[in-house]
């Protein structure tokens, strides 16, 4: 049943309501911020079971997995904010030039105001709820955008911030691509966007026209790099499951992978070893094996099938929207599947001998939101010192984003600004500069017609 859009009276409302709110001030204190955040984290355990549901029904996403890569995630978020925030908030001391004296400098944070938070549907929990967390953490309202492609993702979500939140507060509207232009025409403080790098250029449109500040998490080819002295057996392993890791519909999955010609046999070998592993004889069979989002996302990575040799997987079940983790050799680096972001469970191989020709390979393209090398960790340095992307891993894939420590984030094409941990705080703030000076004194140096000046020259 599709989503029902919401009207756009009832935006414009909404987005007035929430500037009114935070105007009133009640959303910078920083008890409230911490009730909220409980509430947030009180509603995920109660929500937990239906949003597990409606993940499976949405995308063939198992409870294990939609824990792992979407509760699980959230929750540790909202730990994390509430065991720093008191000291997130606290105005920072700066030291002050001689200059200057008797003044003291500091930098107080201070919430940006109204956000809005739209959302993908590969990750309809965690993509949305994530930046919500620094939200609240930073003392903003929220407007929050679900994808429409998970439809019952978007209700249950919806129904949670409802009971949870007052709607002057953070509000969920609802709807297709109408309903983010009617978003996009009304002014924000901060947006806050995750898609694709085509609507990430719409969003930074619509906001220019308020200079309103954005943070892109978009998305890109990522390349996955087996060389010379890797590991066979573990890189297989390491990107087969980054690859099978929600059926590939990851913005940080690899993308295609660059082989070095002597390894190839051997990897194609123990890839198949990999996904029977992670997922079985038939993966079609397996509870965590992820569908498709749509019809249209099967038949275009379904046609992908066709522009290499398949030596692993292949099959297909369209009603299902299923298709198998899919290894693919001898392709071309004109394909089509090597223009766009797969973002599927296919991934293209292309050979290659010496190191120069990866990096060449990757940085004639676009900048990345992830790099991945597989090989002696001191050439895995070497080769990111002559890459660029917006995070990477030596010798594994994905991993980089669990760390809340790490910051989350795109370049370039890829996004911009980034998010995770205190870095979600500051996303959603301004630091502010103080200078407070005393009155006891008031030195006449400053002031016209600047007595003295040769000795106030030295101190500058």
């Amino acid at each position: 049943m599709a989503i029902e859009n919401t009207s756009a009276e009832r935006i414009e409302a909404i987005v007035k309501a929430q500037r009114e709110y935070f105007l009133t001030g009640k959303t910078r204190k920083h008890d409230f911020r911490r009730e909220q955040l409980q509430r947030l984290q009180r509603a995920l355990k109660e929500w937990s079971r239906p949003l597990c549901e409606a993940l499976w029904q949405d995308l063939h996403k198992s409870e294990q997995e939609a824990i792992l890569t979407e509760l699980s995630i959230v929750e540790g978020e909202v730990k994390n904010h509430l065991r720093h925030l008191k000291r997130w908030m606290r105005p920072m001391r700066k030291s002050t030039p001689l200059k200057m004296m008797p003044s003291r400098s500091r930098i107080v944070s201070e919430p940006l105001g109204t956000a809005l938070i739209i959302s993908p549907w590969n990750y309809p929990v965690q993509l949305l709820l994530n930046p919500l967390v620094g939200a609240i953490s930073a003392g903003c309202t929220a407007v929050l955008k679900p994808s429409p492609y998970t439809p019952n993702v978007a209700r249950v979500v919806e129904q949670m911030i409802c009971s949870t939140f007052e709607e002057r507060y953070v509000a969920v509207v609802q709807g297709n691509r109408d309903v983010n232009t009617v978003l996009l025409e009304q002014r924000y403080d901060i947006i806050f966007f995750t898609g694709s790098p085509s609507l990430g250029r719409i969003v930074m449109q619509a906001a220019a026209k308020h200079l309103t500040p954005v943070v892109l998490e978009l998305g890109g080819k990522s390349p996955c790099i087996v060389d010379k002295g890797a590991n066979v057996k573990i890189a297989a392993q390491r990107i087969a499951w980054g690859k099978t890791l929600n059926a590939g519909q990851t913005c940080i999955a690899p993308d295609y992978l660059l082989i070095h010609r002597s390894l190839q046999e051997p990897f194609i070998e123990e890839f198949k070893r990999a996904v029977e592993r992670l997922h079985g004889k038939d993966p079609h069979t397996s509870e965590h094996y992820v569908r498709l989002v749509s019809n249209r996302a099967f038949e275009r990575v379904a046609s992908y099938l066709n522009d290499g040799e398949v030596v692993c997987g292949g099959e297909t079940i369209a009603q299902e929207r299923y298709i198998a983790p899919t290894l693919l050799k001898n392709v071309k680096p004109s394909a089509p599947v090597m223009q766009e972001e797969i973002f599927g469970p296919v991934l293209p191989m292309i050979t290659f001998d010496e190191r120069e020709e990866v990096v060449r390979f990757v940085t004639e393209r676009e900048k990345p939101l992830a790099f991945y090398y597989f090989g002696k960790e001191e050439k895995g340095w070497k080769m990111l010192r002559h890459t660029t992307s917006g995070g990477a891993c030596i010798n594994d894939t994905i991993m980089h984003i669990a760390n809340e420590n790490l910051p989350f984030g795109g370049v370039g094409n890829s996004g911009m600004g980034s998010y995770h941990g205190k870095l979600s705080y500051d996303a959603f703030s301004h630091y502010r500069s103080v200078v407070i000076t005393p009155t006891w004194l008031d030195l006449p140096f400053r002031y016209m017609p600047y007595k003295m000046f040769s000795l106030v020259k030295k101190l500058l």
